[in-house]
């Protein structure tokens, strides 16, 4: 297991850096679509993927750690996107947690939490989510066909207020949070789902 310091990919006070969670469960190409459009369009410095030990929303067991994140340094291949498996060094379960964390290590930093829609649609079943998103700004990548049900769902509808309009997203992250942006133009219908044959096995 790698030390801590190993854990939390190298960065320096000010960045913007982009937080993306998941299994990667396999990790796919809209992964990296998303990684690379969230850089441009929020001005980040980089984009760490943050893959974790389990879903605590997810039944199905995904693959051991270690093959998981072979798969997306290998699908990675970007200098400024980091593959990190911090929440197996940090003993944390939930996304909560992990920003905590986070915010408290690097307080230097500038993060923001990269969700697609599809991800929006259940934030309200995220433990913790409200605090989620008073410590972080929040960027929610559209996820065709999943825009219109994220819109409505019960989070974005408690946090109407706070959305802003995305021709400011370059200015999100110098927001105090609670702060998010629905940014569109990347039409990816790639999930791990679908990239998953009925008994867990990756397709290839």
């Amino acid at each position: 297991m790698p030390e801590l310091r190993e854990a939390i990919p190298l960065h320096t006070e000010g960045m913007r850096i982009g937080l993306l969670g998941g299994s990667f469960n396999p990790p796919h190409q809209a992964h990296r679509d998303i990684s690379l459009f969230a850089m441009k369009r929020l001005g980040l410095d980089r984009v760490w993927w943050l893959v974790t030990p389990g879903n605590p929303l997810k039944s199905d067991a995904p693959h051991s750690l270690e093959k998981r994140m072979e798969a997306a340094r290998d699908l990675a291949r970007h200098p400024r996107i980091d593959v990190s498996c911090l929440e197996s060094v940090i003993g944390t379960r939930y996304t909560v947690d992990t920003i905590a964390f986070l915010k408290r290590r690097c307080a230097a930093v500038r993060f923001v939490w990269i969700m697609g829609a599809d991800n929006l649609a259940q934030f309200h079943r995220w433990k913790g989510w409200r605090t989620i998103a008073a410590d972080v700004p929040i960027a929610v990548i559209d996820r065709p066909p999943e825009n219109l049900g994220a819109l409505c769902s019960p989070a974005a509808q408690a946090l109407a207020q706070h959305r802003i309009a995305e021709r400011d997203a370059p200015r999100l992250l110098a927001m105090t949070p609670p702060a998010w942006v629905f940014l569109t133009g990347m039409k990816s219908p790639l999930s791990s789902t679908a990239r998953r044959n009925p008994d867990g096995s990756w397709k290839t």
